[in-house]
């Protein structure tokens, strides 16, 4: 089915959400929108879906490897990919390892300085607010997540930062920074946290490892070159086969 026949049930910057096959299940349509500085900048870059729903699809069987569960099934075709209904937990966790970014503006630090040890922030997840920075205290006074549920996903995000660190260290690209978002998927047992939304360029910090070239949005930040030739770089090395962007 394509997207313009189908009924969305959300519509969000980067994706579009459609009933699955199966009932528990969605489809998650990858858009070529672009965004930046909460949606103030916008383009529509040809092939960048394509190239999110690539790195996406390799990246969380990779992750499910190693013990952490996820809501991806399958990719189904170049744009799209099956994934478990959950319900998404309004909170984003920011992992950063190195300074880079809104860090940076915010604390005064200088971009590219190693940080003495991995660092967790978390931001409310609201586009209209800005998605401002939260602290555990706030999660649990606005009732967003349980104390259980924000432990778990911190040492979810630490695993999976630590993987991902490995992940892309062996092909020449050092993780800087990433978001991850978590849903809770109603089980037999119960409900259970598990990791959801996407792992690309598009919430990945990724240098190169020589030279910090950066491949990854900052690209489209702030006008360092063509996205589409970063988000393809990292797709070669990780030895993924690039269908056609058109």
């Amino acid at each position: 089915m394509s997207k313009q026949t189908d009924n969305p049930l959300y519509e969000g910057k980067a994706k579009i959400l459609y009933p699955g096959s199966e009932v528990g299940t969605i489809r998650q349509y990858f858009k070529d929108d672009a965004t930046a500085f909460n949606a103030q900048k916008r383009d529509i870059i040809s092939g960048k879906g394509i190239l999110n729903n690539l790195i996406s699809s390799h990246l969380f069987p990779a992750i499910g490897q190693m013990g952490i569960a996820h809501h991806f099934i399958e990719k189904l075709n170049d744009r799209e990919q099956l994934v478990k209904a959950v319900d998404i937990v309004p909170v984003e966790v920011i992992i950063r390892n190195v300074a880079a970014g809104s860090i940076c503006k915010r604390l005064g630090l200088t971009e590219g300085e190693s940080l003495p040890h991995t660092l967790v922030e978390f931001c409310l997840k609201d586009d209209s607010l800005g998605d401002p920075v939260i602290s555990s205290e706030h999660v649990y006074a606005m009732k967003l997540a349980t104390r259980n549920e924000l432990d778990e996903t911190i040492e979810l995000s630490l695993r999976v930062n630590d993987f991902l660190t490995g992940l892309f260290f062996g092909i020449g690209i050092r993780l800087i920074d990433f978001k991850l978002e978590f849903g809770r998927l109603q089980t037999e047992a119960g409900s259970q946290i598990v990791l959801a939304d996407e792992l690309s360029p598009d919430n990945c910090r990724l240098w190169d490892s020589k030279t910090n070239e950066k491949l990854d949005k900052d690209r489209f930040r702030h006008d360092l070159g063509s996205l589409i030739e970063g988000y393809s770089e990292i797709a070669r090395r990780l030895g993924l086969v690039i269908p056609s962007l058109n």
